[in-house]
């Protein structure tokens, strides 16, 4: 090959791989990303301004801007990596160490649960999936309420329970489901009746429970809160949400050919129950990492991915990016409201997120002719 078409061959690839990501630029997208950002920023400044401890709006903002803590690299390994904290002022140290890392976990929350909703949508054709519909929510919940409640000794773990306990539930639906293969409609009919069998019992365990205390835990583990979140549930969380947000983004085509139905799917060449199954392994991935932090935050998976679809369009290259920027402005505003409507009375964040998404999905209902396919 001539050094002309080794250059001309590099020109091209280069051209492809442009072509490949410009979808980026969509201006619906971009819109969608930067107005997303802009409510995550200015409810974050909100969060981080009010609290038990009183300072004003501007030392609250010039805390998070410190560039003592901002560019430490000993601050940083204390909140990613738990190290030891470094000296700072009482401002920062109240703002970085207890009131910053509630909007990161919320931010990693409503990454995750969009993304989840998103996926359980795609491999069920249908858009009333969720994590809720699916069993995951269900088994966490069933989970969480068993620790409390008869093993009190395995509290410390319940976060890993937690998602342990959605993993399972969800691999006994697609049990349920399994005849010669699944089907949309059996996965949500399976997940539909270990939801309501899980939920039995859980209502059940709570006749049990000869503690109030344990009773006002359990109630916010399964309706969701991030109340005394810190770095230790980023830290949690982090890692699995890198991981479920990769293999979501990569598996958005699969995704896009699995709307186009089965037979479709199968003329060009995909093995449907291998990708629907690796493709709910992310999507419970992402639930258990958000209810392994923060219980069990109800409706975000559901109306987040309308939200983006209705925003961007129904490619899911970008409905999984929309995702990973509307969730966490809905997790972040929601908890401003949880945090601040009652104050100093802190209400459970899946409260808010269900007084925001009944209504919302009320109006979808309405606005909509067939509701329930894509």
């Amino acid at each position: 090959m001539s050094g002309a078409e080794s250059v001309e061959s590099g020109q091209t690839a280069r051209g492809r791989e442009t072509r490949r990501f410009v979808w980026l630029l969509d201006p619906k997208l971009v819109t969608t990303a930067v107005a997303s950002v802009a409510v995550v920023v200015l409810a974050g400044l909100v969060q981080v301004s009010f609290g038990s401890y009183s300072m004003s709006i501007g030392q609250a903002w010039a805390a998070v801007f410190n560039p003592e803590v901002l560019f430490n690299r000993q601050a940083w390994n204390a909140f990613l990596l738990g190290g030891e904290v470094p000296e700072m002022s009482r401002e920062s140290l109240i703002v970085w160490n207890i009131r910053l890392p509630r909007v990161f976990v919320a931010i990693l929350v409503g990454m995750n649960l969009g993304v989840s909703g998103a996926i359980f949508q795609a491999i069920t054709r249908n858009e009333l999936a969720s994590p809720f519909i699916l069993g995951v929510s269900s088994g966490a919940g069933l989970m969480i309420l068993l620790v409390l409640v008869v093993f009190g000794g395995l509290a410390a773990f319940l976060p890993l329970i937690a998602a342990v306990g959605g993993a399972a539930a969800f691999l006994i639906v697609y049990a349920i489901a399994w005849k010669n293969g699944t089907s949309p409609v059996r996965l949500v009919l399976a997940g539909v009746i270990v939801g309501t069998v899980f939920g039995s019992v859980q209502t059940a365990l709570f006749f049990f429970a000869d503690d109030i205390g344990i009773v006002q835990s359990a109630i916010a583990w399964t309706t969701g809160s991030l109340t005394g979140t810190d770095w230790a549930q980023v830290r949690m969380a982090l890692p699995w949400s890198v991981v479920a947000v990769g293999l979501a983004i990569a598996g958005s085509r699969q995704c896009n050919v699995m709307l186009l139905g089965e037979q479709t799917a199968k003329s060009l060449g995909m093995s449907i129950e291998k990708v629907r199954f690796a493709l709910s392994g992310v999507a419970v991935l992402a639930a258990a990492a958000s209810i392994a932090v923060a219980g069990i935050v109800g409706f975000v998976g559901l109306i987040v991915p309308h939200m983006v679809r209705n925003l961007v369009g129904s490619d899911y290259k970008k409905v999984i990016v929309g995702c990973l920027f509307v969730g966490p402005a809905l997790m972040v505003g929601a908890d401003v409201g949880a945090r601040l409507a009652f104050n100093p009375v802190q209400v459970p964040v899946g409260i808010v997120t269900g007084l925001v998404g009944g209504p919302y999905f009320l109006y979808l209902m309405r606005k909509k002719e067939n509701m329930g396919e894509i």
